[in-house]
């Protein structure tokens, strides 16, 4: 089956949701938390194609010290099993905070998040998600912490119990931009 033909039929979103409406009831999805996250999807950024522009829907973004050009795919995980339970796409340079929203399932007890959503619990459109948030620390924090590790231990083994627990929406990214033709 052609991957690129689901995408542009909207089936894999179909599929996707078919698929996630039996997972509950089989006892595979249980909701009880979500790990959110949100990973650039290249594409080239060349003009040499039949149209003689870029695609409209791609924009570039900066991460770290390197640009990027393409989209973002956002997804949010079941926390214990570690199915996706939920996915949208946007350009590269949307705010990982800003679809923090559309890939919550909305009954979550927990939420685990890197460092792409601070302040996600006191934003407006999120107010009403009654839920833990654990939010990475940002690099720096982390390595402000570990110059007195004595002092800090508590806060550095929080930070590494998080890491541990959001290790889990990273699998999904292996193959998400593949078999979903995203």
């Amino acid at each position: 089956m052609d991957q690129h033909l689901l995408g542009q039929h909207g089936l894999a979103r179909q599929i996707f949701e078919a698929v996630n409406q039996w997972l509950p009831e089989a006892g595979v999805l249980l909701k009880e938390g979500s790990l959110i996250d949100a990973t650039i999807i290249e594409a080239p950024s060349s003009t040499k194609n039949k149209a003689g522009e870029r695609d409209p829907e791609m924009h570039q973004t900066k991460k770290g010290n390197e640009w990027h050009f393409g989209m973002k795919a956002h997804i949010g995980v079941d926390a214990r099993t570690g199915v996706t339970h939920s996915f949208t796409t946007t350009a590269a340079h949307e705010h990982d905070l800003n679809q923090a929203g559309y890939v919550l399932h909305g009954d979550e007890a927990f939420i685990f998040a890197d460092t792409g959503y601070p302040g996600a619990e006191k934003r407006d459109e999120l107010k009403h998600v009654r839920a833990d948030w654990h939010i990475a620390e940002r690099p720096g924090t982390l390595r402000a912490l570990k110059k007195h590790p004595r002092i800090n231990k508590v806060r550095i083994r929080t930070e590494y119990l998080k890491a541990s627990v959001r290790a889990k929406v990273e699998h999904p990214f292996g193959s998400s931009s593949a078999s979903l033709a995203l």
